[in-house]
């Protein structure tokens, strides 16, 4: 398992940052936990993409899964770690500076 190295101050985690994974971390960091049938509903994104996207904060450790058998049916569940806790934290922090803490664009 390979941990992710934090970005220099002000710089957005790539990790985070790629759209469907921004999305799976943002829902996570709002749940103490969450199955992968509540991720893919929440997400609207296919079982693949889904699989593909935890693989990788898996990999960096932002992610822990815990895989089960619930009446004879798998069941997979997801939290955040505190790495990717603080690394969603520090993401937000440096989106924040980047936009001067504003997500709308002053319009000419």
């Amino acid at each position: 398992m390979s941990r992710s190295i934090p970005p220099p101050n002000g710089q957005l985690d790539l990790v985070i940052h790629e759209a469907s994974r921004l999305l799976i971390v943002s829902v996570l960091n709002e749940c103490e936990a969450a199955d992968f049938n509540f991720l893919l509903g929440t997400t609207k994104l296919t079982r693949g993409n889904l699989s593909t996207h935890m693989s990788r904060l898996l990999s960096a450790a932002y992610v822990e899964e815990k895989k089960e058998f619930v009446d004879r049916k798998p069941h997979t569940e997801y939290h955040l770690t505190p790495l990717g806790r603080n690394a969603y934290q520090r993401y937000r922090k440096a989106w924040a500076q980047l936009t001067n803490g504003s997500t709308h664009r002053a319009m000419a």
